[in-house]
């Protein structure tokens, strides 16, 4: 069990990665009362039941009481988050976030928080699902995985501290990276492959022959396209603020594919063979957050 360590726990978006946190943090001891925030009365009395939060709020009044709120919603949304928070903000109340990307967030608080942005300690955790919902909520998510910390320049150091100690209650891994930094290895990573997952599904399922395609795909139709069941609208925000990394990683993409595409037009075998396997080498040789990327 973990000290309490914030008496009032804000969660904006109580779904898969807003509820996993506050669940982790419950089960450590670390929080005391948890308000939950959301568009959808329904979700929100769903997370009560499930225990994930105590009572639903506004954002104005999670502001007001809250020791610290994630904001575990589209990064489109965090800006107008922040600025509607903004005039409520309690004395040392810290704020941060799940969002995937971090440059364009951190530019949105500014704008929003002005001389507040202080309080505010971007970060992402690399865990997820294409579950939703506070059903999706499990307190397991975070263990053992790695949590990315932005800080900023006018962040004072115990609000890093406390964002950092309810990661590591919540039994993840931290890593501190600068906001471009991140964007660019996570365009990588993280955004192109559910982007080409859902380019792919939506080009078979809009086939004509679609339902038979379907009807005799195996394990590693399963497995390759699994991400593209993600939150819509999560994912649009995500291209969207981080395109410029992605539109860079997509062309370094499509050369590797222009390659294999020649080969094969070519009937070039060892070209193929060449490029098979070294993908098979590096990807016998990842595990699953092995490296600080």
């Amino acid at each position: 069990m973990s000290a309490l360590r914030v008496p009032v726990l804000a969660v904006i978006g109580v779904g898969l990665i807003g509820g996993s946190f506050a669940a982790a943090l419950r089960r450590a001891g670390g929080v005391g009362r948890v308000l939950g925030i959301g568009r959808d009365p329904n979700s929100l009395a769903r997370a009560r039941e499930l225990g994930l939060i105590d009572e639903a709020v506004s954002a104005a009044e999670a502001a007001q009481r809250a020791d610290l709120v994630m904001l575990a919603t589209p990064v489109g949304s965090v800006g107008r988050l922040l600025a509607q928070m903004r005039p409520h903000l309690k004395p040392g109340i810290v704020l941060t976030d799940a969002g995937s990307t971090k440059a364009e967030v951190a530019r949105a608080a500014r704008q929003a928080l002005g001389q507040d942005i202080g309080c505010f300690v971007p970060g992402h955790p690399i865990a997820g699902a294409e579950r939703t919902g506070p059903d999706a909520a499990d307190a397991d998510l975070y263990r053992d995985r790695n949590v990315v910390l932005c800080p900023l320049p006018e962040n004072p150091p115990q609000a890093v501290d406390l964002v950092r100690l309810t990661w590591q209650d919540c039994g993840a891994r931290l890593i501190e990276m600068d906001v471009q930094l991140h964007d660019r290895v996570l365009a990588s990573v993280s955004h192109i492959p559910h982007f080409l997952s859902a380019a792919y599904m939506a080009q078979v399922a809009g086939e004509p022959d679609s339902e038979r395609r379907l009807g005799l795909a195996g394990s590693g139709f399963r497995d390759f396209t699994r991400i593209a069941a993600g939150s819509p609208e999560m994912w649009r925000d995500i291209f969207l603020s981080n395109r410029s990394a992605m539109q860079a990683e997509l062309l370094a993409v499509r050369a590797v594919l222009d390659q294999a595409e020649q080969a094969l037009a070519a009937g070039d075998g060892a070209a193929l063979l060449q490029l098979l396997q070294r993908a098979a080498c590096a990807r016998r040789d990842w595990r699953l957050g092995s490296t600080e990327s």
